[in-house]
């Protein structure tokens, strides 16, 4: 078994389509790992703890191992939760005749790469080493109490989301809390705390807000998927937000998480002055939010337009497309904003005309 770097890169970032076992077969375990986990998509857990490293950094709290810790955990953590979406779908029967889901990636249990036990085994695992690098966390914060809280609250949703959480309708809202404010937020307080610097509240509960334009960005898409795939979780049984409100509400509703994005980010510009306005070059991703806004103003074409390569995904792509754009315009104004909190002279020239409100 050769290991395919190229793999890895190409996993990490695009979502897999394979039909050949024999192909799969000849995959190393990291590359199986990562498409079966859709890695292109848990690559947005990377991304908030990224936001909350760089928050941290600009703050004087940030440290390289706990950062990789936290990251690698959570990633892992994503990854376990997908192999676990799988198979509670697969076991109630949700993934068979050609549901959205297996349209659109790589199923190991549909398509028989796996069978139910190897798919467990692959969970345990994974879970362990997510476990281990949360343990490692709470060791290592003397089992502060909101860190303790944050652990269990992870722990509830990832074994819970998929069933019965995305039946009542609540998935969603689960998805803006824990990518944005409650990873970002979280992340940055256990750097904080192991910082062993003097904790400056007013800098957590800006940080909390500082990730819940990401938050958006990521409920926007599951929001978008889930419009998408509307018929087909009805008539399984699925009662996703979309299916309880119906597309046009649920429409709606991204809409909405697509302006907020804009909104908290002008707050914390303009208002809190949290950010310099640097982190207006966020706003260059304004097209594809319009692109996106617009195209969220009319139902799901019955079919796929021509020379459109993503059917039956439609809504889902153009906020992919968005979140993509947005989610490297916030890191870039995130590294440049800290940068001039840090840099001697013009931290001197924030504090002077830009201070915090």
């Amino acid at each position: 078994m050769k290991i395919n770097f190229g793999m890895w890169r190409k996993a990490s970032w695009e979502l897999i389509k394979m039909d050949d076992k024999s192909e799969w077969n000849a995959l190393d375990v990291v590359s199986k790992w990562l498409i079966a986990t859709r890695s292109a998509v848990t690559l947005v857990t990377v991304y908030s703890c990224v936001i909350a490293g760089i928050l941290a950094w600009r703050d004087g709290y940030f440290s390289w191992l706990p950062w990789l810790i936290l990251t690698f955990g959570l990633f892992i953590a994503h990854g376990t939760n997908n192999l676990l979406n799988d198979y509670t779908d697969y076991s109630r029967g949700l993934d068979q005749g050609n549901y959205f889901r297996t349209q659109y990636g790589v199923h190991p249990l549909v398509q028989g790469f796996f069978t139910k036990p190897q798919q467990i085994r692959w969970f345990l695992v994974s879970g362990v080493l997510a476990t281990l690098a949360g343990l490692w966390v709470l060791v290592t914060t003397d089992f502060n109490p909101t860190v303790l809280a944050l652990f269990i609250f992870g722990a509830i949703v990832l074994l819970l989301y998929t069933y019965p959480f995305k039946y009542w309708g609540i998935g969603e809202l689960s998805i803006f809390l824990i990518w944005g404010p409650i990873m970002v937020g979280g992340v940055y307080y256990v750097l904080a705390l192991v910082s062993g610097s003097e904790i400056v509240m007013s800098n957590v509960w800006n940080a909390v807000l500082a990730g819940v334009p990401y938050g958006l960005g990521v409920m926007s898409i599951n929001m978008a998927k889930h419009i998408d795939k509307l018929e087909d979780d009805k008539s399984r049984g699925v009662g996703t937000l979309p299916v309880r409100v119906g597309e046009a509400a649920a429409r709606r509703v991204d809409q909405f998480a697509v302006v907020m994005i804009y909104v908290v980010i002008a707050y914390l510009v303009f208002v809190a002055r949290y950010f310099t306005p640097v982190m207006l070059v966020v706003f260059f991703a304004l097209k594809e939010a319009v692109i996106l806004l617009k195209v969220l103003n009319k139902p799901k074409p019955p079919q796929a337009p021509e020379g459109w390569p993503a059917w039956p995904a439609w809504f889902s792509g153009f906020a992919f497309q968005h979140n993509r754009q947005f989610g490297m315009y916030i890191l870039l104004g995130l590294l440049v904003d800290a940068l001039l909190h840090i840099i001697p002279f013009t931290a001197d020239l924030i504090a002077r005309y830009w201070p915090k409100m």
